[in-house]
C-alpha cells in the first residue's frame, strides 16, 4: 500500500512547485460558458485560454470579462454588458484595483511591503464589484452572488446554498416527477498559490420511466453513484430514490504557466453539447490533472480512477474494484480564431494497483502498452474548432479506438475492428440579426463495438456509465438547440435530438453495449451503424427560465421522448410538463 502512495505524493510535490492554476473551477452547468461563447465569437478576441479544455477556472473567465469589457474593438449591446456583470458578479474574487491592474492569476501581484507575501483579498475599489444594498444581518449577502464571503489579504472564502426544486406531472403517469436537491458549496483560496473547492449535495427523486429503466438495466443513475430507494407520503411518491454526491478540488499555484488539480469530479473535452472524447454524463471519481500553458499551447494531464463496477453488483462492505485512465491533449491555437487539438487516453487495470508507467507526463501511451505487454485499451484522436466571421462557430472531433487502413479505405467490409467516432457541429449566435437568439447544431455518431474492450476493465466507462457519450457505441444522432435571450433575466431555450441505434437481444452483442466484452461479437463482417434491434430516439424539450434574484430561477418546462423500437415491447413515450426553481445549480437534463 505505501509504495503506491510514495509516487503519487512525490508527483503531487514536484507539480506543487510547477504548477500555476487560476483559481477554483467553474462548474460546467454554470451560464458563464454560453457567455464566454458569444463573447469570443463576437469579439474575435484571444479569450486566453483553451475553450476545449473544461472546466475554465473563475480566475481565466474573470480576466477574459475584463478583457472584453475595457475592449473597444467591437460593438456590445445593453444585454451584452449585463452578461458580463453576471460573470463579474458570480466571480467577484477575481476583480482587481485600478492600480493593480493584474493584480493575482500568475500575472503581477501586489506585495505587501511590511510582510513581502503577496496580497490577494477582492478589490471592492473596482466598479465592477458589487455591492447589496441590504445586506442580511448586516452578514450574509453583501454581494448579490454570495450568501457569505470573506476577503481577507491572503485568503477568500465564498460559500453559498445549493438547491434545485422540481415537480412535473407525466401523461399516463399517476405519480409526479419529482426532484429535490439541497446542498452546500465553499470555494476560496490562500496567497494565490492554493485554491479549494467542494459542494455536498443531498437528492431525492422520482424519474419518468425511461430513466427508473435505465436505473433497473444498468444499476446506476447517470451521473450519480450509490442509490436507495425512497418514499414519499408528500408527494405521493413510492418507487423513488434517494442519493448523496460531492465533488472537490484542490488546486496549486506557483508558477505562471503551469498547473495541478487534485479533486473528486469530472472533466469535459470539446466545444459541442456532447464530447466523443471525455464527457460529465458519469459518475464523479478521483482524479490528478496537470495544466501547462505556454505560448499558443495548452497541454493537459489526466489521472484518474475508476471504478469497473457500482456498489449494488459488489457484496456489502466490500470496496469497490478498480482501473485507471490517464489521457493526454495537446491544445494549440494555429489562428486566434482556429485551434486544433490531439489527445491520447489508456484504460487499464492493475489488481488496483496504478501503472506508473503512465505516470509519464510526455509520452505516447500507445508505445508505452506495447513496451508492456499490456492488454490495456488506448483510443487516440483530434478536435478542432474554427470562429469565423463574428458570428459562426465550427467544430468537431474524432476518436479512433482501433482500425486497419485496409478493411477502413480499401476492402471496406465492415470489419468489426474498425472502431471510431465522429463529431460535427457549429453555432451561430445572433441569428437572423436578433441579439441573443443563438443557434446550434450538432452531428454525433459512433460504429459499433467503439470504446469497448475484452474486458469490463478495459471498456471506456466508470461505474457502469460511459466516459464519453451517452447512447454508448453503434449510433447516429442529430441535435438541434435554439436559445433566445431578451433579457438578462428571462431566456428561452428549445431542443430537438433525434438518434438512430441498435439494441441487443437475449445474449447477442451487436456493439452498442459498452458493458459486454467485444469478443462475444455476432460476425466478423458486414458491421454497420443501427445494427441490432433498430430502434430510433426522438427527444424535444422547452424551457423557459427567469432570474429573480442573481443566480436564482423560476423555471418551467416541457419535456417529450419517443422510442421506436423494432420489438414492440420496447417503444416507450415520455411526455411531461412541470416547473421548480434553482438555487445556484444548473439545469440537469437526462437526454438519453
Amino acid at each position: 500500500m505505501y509504495l503506491r502512495i510514495i509516487p503519487i505524493t512525490l508527483l503531487c510535490l514536484l507539480f506543487s512547485y510547477l504548477g500555476h492554476t487560476q483559481g477554483s473551477p467553474l462548474p460546467l452547468d454554470n451560464d458563464a460558458y454560453h457567455i464566454l461563447d458569444r463573447l469570443e465569437l463576437k469579439s474575435g478576441l484571444n479569450t486566453g485560454f483553451h475553450s476545449t479544455v473544461k472546466p475554465y477556472t473563475r480566475g481565466d473567465a474573470t480576466q477574459f470579462a475584463m478583457h472584453i469589457d475595457t475592449s473597444r474593438q467591437f460593438g456590445m449591446t445593453v444585454n451584452d454588458r449585463l452578461d458580463l456583470y453576471y460573470i463579474f458578479k458570480d466571480n467577484n474574487e477575481w476583480l482587481v484595483c485600478p492600480s493593480f491592474p493584474t493584480r493575482i492569476g500568475g500575472y503581477k501581484e501586489r506585495i505587501d511591503p511590511e510582510t513581502s507575501l503577496t496580497q490577494v483579498e477582492a478589490c471592492q475599489e473596482n466598479a465592477r464589484y458589487t455591492m447589496s444594498r441590504k445586506p442580511i444581518l448586516k452578514t450574509f449577502y453583501k454581494t448579490p452572488a454570495n450568501l457569505y464571503e470573506v476577503n481577507d489579504k491572503y485568503f477568500h472564502l465564498r460559500v453559498n446554498p445549493l438547491l434545485n426544486f422540481n415537480i412535473s406531472n407525466a401523461a399516463d403517469d399517476t405519480q409526479p416527477i419529482f426532484l429535490n436537491q439541497r446542498g452546500v458549496s465553499i470555494r476560496g483560496g490562500i496567497d494565490d498559490r492554493l485554491y479549494f473547492m467542494a459542494n455536498l449535495l443531498e437528492s431525492q427523486a422520482r424519474f419518468p420511466d425511461y430513466v427508473t429503466d435505465y436505473i433497473k438495466q444498468n444499476s446506476v443513475l447517470p451521473g450519480f453513484g450509490l442509490l436507495k430507494t425512497y418514499r414519499s407520503n408528500l408527494f405521493d411518491i413510492e418507487n423513488g430514490y434517494d442519493f448523496l454526491n460531492g465533488q472537490g478540488v484542490l488546486g496549486f499555484n506557483v508558477t505562471r504557466h503551469v498547473g495541478m488539480q487534485f479533486g473528486y469530479g469530472t472533466n469535459f473535452i470539446g466545444n459541442g453539447y456532447r464530447s466523443l472524447i471525455l464527457s460529465n454524463f458519469g459518475n464523479n471519481y478521483l482524479y490528478l490533472k496537470t495544466n501547462w500553458k505556454v505560448w499558443k499551447f495548452h497541454y493537459q494531464n489526466i489521472f484518474a480512477e475508476l471504478s469497473s463496477r457500482p456498489p449494488s453488483l459488489v457484496s456489502a462492505n466490500d470496496p469497490l474494484p478498480k482501473k485507471y485512465m490517464a489521457l493526454h491533449h495537446l491544445s494549440f491555437d494555429v489562428t486566434p480564431t482556429f485551434n486544433i487539438g490531439i489527445f491520447e487516453s489508456v484504460i487499464f487495470s492493475r489488481q488496483n494497483n496504478f501503472e506508473l508507467h503512465y505516470l509519464v507526463p510526455i509520452i505516447l501511451y500507445r508505445a508505452l502498452e506495447q513496451g508492456l505487454n499490456s492488454p490495456d485499451n488506448v483510443l487516440l484522436g483530434m478536435d478542432a474548432k474554427w470562429n469565423a466571421f463574428n458570428r459562426l462557430q465550427l467544430y468537431g472531433q474524432l476518436m479512433l479506438d482501433e482500425f486497419k487502413f485496409n478493411e477502413l479505405f480499401i476492402d471496406r467490409r465492415g470489419w468489426w475492428a474498425n472502431k471510431y467516432a465522429i463529431q460535427l457541429g457549429l453555432k451561430y449566435i445572433d441569428l437572423f440579426g436578433i441579439d441573443h437568439l443563438d443557434f446550434q447544431a450538432e452531428y454525433n455518431s459512433a460504429r459499433p463495438f467503439t470504446y469497448t474492450h475484452r474486458t469490463i476493465e478495459g471498456s471506456y466507462t466508470h461505474y457502469f456509465q460511459p466516459l464519453a457519450h451517452p447512447l454508448g457505441a453503434n449510433f447516429r444522432e442529430t441535435l438541434l438547440r435554439l436559445r433566445y435571450q431578451p433579457t438578462r433575466k428571462l431566456s428561452f431555450e428549445t431542443r430537438l435530438i433525434s438518434a438512430k441505434t441498435g439494441e441487443d437481444v437475449d445474449s447477442t452483442n451487436w456493439g452498442t453495449n459498452l458493458l459486454v466484452s467485444h469478443q462475444t461479437r455476432e460476425q466478423e463482417f458486414d458491421n454497420s451503424i443501427g445494427q441490432g434491434i433498430a430502434t430510433q430516439l426522438l427527444i424535444a424539450g422547452f424551457d423557459v427560465s427567469y432570474q429573480i434574484r442573481h443566480n436564482i430561477f423560476l423555471d418551467l418546462q416541457y419535456f417529450y421522448r419517443r422510442k421506436d423500437s423494432e420489438l414492440a415491447d420496447r417503444d416507450n413515450t415520455t411526455q411531461y410538463f412541470g416547473g421548480g426553481i434553482r438555487m445556484n445549480m444548473g439545469k440537469w437534463r437526462q437526454d438519453y
